[in-house]
């Protein structure tokens, strides 16, 4: 096996935001965590501007100021907590950091900043622990004003052109949302998207006059559209504009900039961006444009001044993440960051090939393979191949996509084959595919499982007695569900902050996401005898393969117990490796404790596999 650490030491740069006078600001992991750096020219060295050992989570200039907003947690907690970074080369001040929320026991989500760069917005569950309310504050420090009390899990989507009103995003599911507008004078909120049954609206922008909302919805359809409605309460049901088709595929994302009118979304096709631009013209975007784009992943798109340029993140599968400048009048395009890649060539990175299998029912379900260059070279009989990883996805209303993976990469160079399926329940490819594991149809999705498994014991290049179920969250879920399901499967099981017993799950997950996650996986007031049939706690008798149980102790999703109950449970009848640490959450951040959890998986492995 090949050294981990040099593949975890690959770099990431991502999450980008453009300063008035050009700069640009973005988060990279150099030092282990990712941290705010900003730079004026492509190619240049950058410069660190903060020099924490937490995880900076997201920075956003001011539209009017060379200082920017950044978020950080403690260990992972989730309890994120907003400050000011000034990155004005002519203030006295360049470089101070002033905390601005300094309410540790709370969750602060940005907002975004009021378009003359004085105050701005963010939700916070201060009052509540299980709600979210509004807050605005001016940019010098001063005590959060509480706008508005909320009665769920509100989201603050920006202010408006104007200044005056907030657009407020409130989830009902991941696949049921409500829009509405909150008048900052009068402190009344206008719902603006009534409607029946779940319809999502998503990635939601003011239009340039303020009087139309812009957002990707499925009202009406199977995949995400984007479309526009008015921002004011409607007399009936919502029937938003068409501005453009999603088809077979999601428009999964949107950027509007308010002052030119300058419109860019993304379409999910299989997985892959693609990114177009346009100009807004009422329902209608004209000059639309697609962007050339390396194949893989693209987002996060950040506007100049004057929407004459932009800054996106770009991933792939053969090309680590960073930031790149596109400029709409050229029509060229830069990538400004070079994140390291460790010494390890790029050349040696592989693509994924994009296959489908049939499932129980005769659904295709999607995934990517990743092979080794000798198993692609390999013509021998079935059976006589290389061992594999099935990486299953968390979530689980997400979706595997070719974004650059150092892990993946890792296990492709030192011989293993990688499969990554998207099986029902997955978003990409429709909301009647992703409702195909709700409640009572949980287990179809790890029949689909199965079925990736047979399928990969067809295939000459792989040796079906060397297959590994690893994956994280709900990913962490499905692992375990498949190893007590299908026993007789597995070579050995690697489970990431997994869900062992749902009913502990959701009991003791934040009180803030309770509501969310019964609306995928069940309630503990109707459905607690069907969480309890389908809880891998209850079956860990039946698991016959090692198992590598890995978790954050500050986990706020998935609480730490649910490692602790697997590990003992299954401990008393296969070998069980536990590693827990102290000063992380949901997932594994810090560069010395990925090192260690990822060296320790690997050797686990090397002494199953």
């Amino acid at each position: 096996m090949r050294d981990i650490e040099r593949y975890l030491n690959i770099r990431s740069a991502y999450g980008a935001s453009l300063s008035p006078a050009g700069r640009l600001a973005f988060l990279m992991d150099t030092t282990g965590v990712p941290q705010v750096w900003t730079m004026t020219e492509p190619g240049e060295w950058p410069e660190q501007r903060t020099f924490y050992e937490e995880t900076v989570s997201f920075c956003e200039f001011s539209p009017e100021r060379e200082e920017l907003v950044f978020g950080m947690d403690e260990g992972g907690n989730e309890r994120g907590q907003l400050y000011l970074l000034d990155c004005d080369p002519g203030s006295a001040s360049e470089g101070a950091v002033t905390p601005l929320t300094g309410v540790p026991e709370s969750k602060h989500r940005w907002g975004g900043w009021r378009p003359d760069g004085e105050r701005f917005a963010f939700a916070a569950n201060r009052r509540d622990e299980s709600v979210f309310d509004i807050y605005t504050q001016g940019r010098a420090g001063e005590d959060a004003e509480l706008v508005h009390e909320g009665d769920g899990w509100l989201t603050v989507e920006g202010y408006a052109p104007d200044g005056d009103r907030l657009l407020v995003s409130q989830s009902y599911s991941s696949f049921d949302q409500e829009l509405s507008v909150l008048d900052l004078d009068t402190g009344e909120r206008a719902h603006i998207t009534p409607h029946e049954g779940e319809v999502r609206f998503l990635s939601p922008e003011w239009g340039p006059d303020g009087e139309y909302v812009y957002c990707a919805t499925d009202h009406g359809r199977d995949t995400l559209s984007l479309a526009r409605l008015p921002a004011a309460a409607p007399e009936g049901s919502v029937e938003p504009e068409t501005v453009v088709e999603g088809g077979e595929w999601n428009v999964d994302g949107l950027v509007l900039d308010h002052e030119t009118g300058r419109l860019a979304y993304s379409r999910n096709v299989d997985g892959y961006t693609e990114l177009s631009v346009g100009d807004i013209d009422g329902a209608a975007l004209r000059g639309e444009r697609e962007l050339d784009l390396p194949r893989g992943v693209a987002g996060g798109v950040s506007f100049a001044d004057g929407a004459r340029e932009a800054a996106l993140t770009v991933t792939g599968r053969s090309d680590n993440t960073n930031v790149h400048v596109v400029d709409f009048d050229g029509g060229g395009r830069e990538r400004w960051t070079r994140a390291p890649t460790a010494g390890v060539a790029r050349s040696s990175f592989v693509e994924p090939e994009l296959v489908r299998y049939e499932s129980f029912d005769g659904r295709e379900i999607p995934a990517y393979l990743s092979l080794p260059r000798a198993a692609r070279e390999r013509d021998g009989a079935v059976g006589d191949g290389v061992p594999v990883v099935v990486y299953i996805h968390g979530g689980p209303e997400s979706q595997r996509r070719p974004s650059f993976s150092p892990l993946t990469q890792y296990f492709v160079a030192s011989g293993y084959a990688v499969l990554e399926p998207n099986v029902r329940g997955s978003t990409g490819y429709g909301k009647a595919y992703t409702h195909l594991d709700d409640v009572e149809k949980r287990m179809d999705s790890v029949k689909d499982i199965r079925a990736g498994v047979a399928w990969l014991g067809e295939q000459p290049a792989i040796d079906p007695d060397r297959v590994v179920a690893y994956g994280g969250s709900y990913g962490g879920f499905m692992v375990l569900a498949s190893l007590t399901e299908y026993p007789d499967l597995w070579a050995a099981g690697v489970d990431v902050v997994g869900i062992a017993n749902f009913v502990t799950f959701l009991e003791n997950t934040g009180d803030w996401r309770r509501e969310l996650r019964e609306a995928e996986y069940g309630s503990l007031a109707e459905d607690r005898e069907f969480l309890e049939s389908v809880s891998p706690i209850n079956n860990a008798d039946r698991i016959r393969a090692p198992l590598f149980v890995l978790h954050g102790a500050n986990d706020p999703r998935v609480p730490v117990g649910e490692a602790e109950q697997i590990a003992e449970v299954a401990s008393e009848h296969v070998p069980v490796e536990t590693l827990i640490f102290e000063d992380e959450g949901h997932g594994i951040r810090k560069l010395d404790n990925r090192v260690e959890a990822y060296s320790r998986i690997v050797e686990f492995l090397d002494d199953h596999v």
